[in-house]
């Protein structure tokens, strides 16, 4: 594996676009924990227990940490899949395996 970082965005589309509610799922998670991160800054305007907060942190990196970890396995079963099927598996699964470093810092 090559050392260098993931491009922010890599110009590529997935090989089977998400379905409508793949999408809805996804973004209400997200949503979710938009609202989440909203509620920490008015714990801290509040001057709140920083334990607190930190616990609201952490559920919020959990939370992200779902939602990648299931864009990842998407990912996988579908462009990963498809570029092994075409005999592109070997760049695909170099690409996986640096998302998972970079998702696991």
């Amino acid at each position: 594996m090559e050392d260098y970082e993931l491009p922010e965005d890599s110009g590529k589309k997935p090989v089977q676009p998400r379905t409508n509610d793949e999408k809805e799922q996804v973004l209400n998670r997200l949503k979710r924990i938009e609202g989440q991160v909203r509620g920490i800054q008015k714990m801290v305007e509040e001057d709140r227990y920083c334990v607190d907060v930190l616990v609201q942190i952490s559920a919020i990196n959990a939370a992200l940490k779902k939602v990648g970890f299931t864009l990842m396995e998407r990912h996988t079963n579908h462009c990963v899949a498809d570029a092994i099927q075409k005999g592109e598996g070997e760049e695909a699964i170099d690409e996986l395996m640096k998302v998972i470093q970079q998702f696991s810092k």
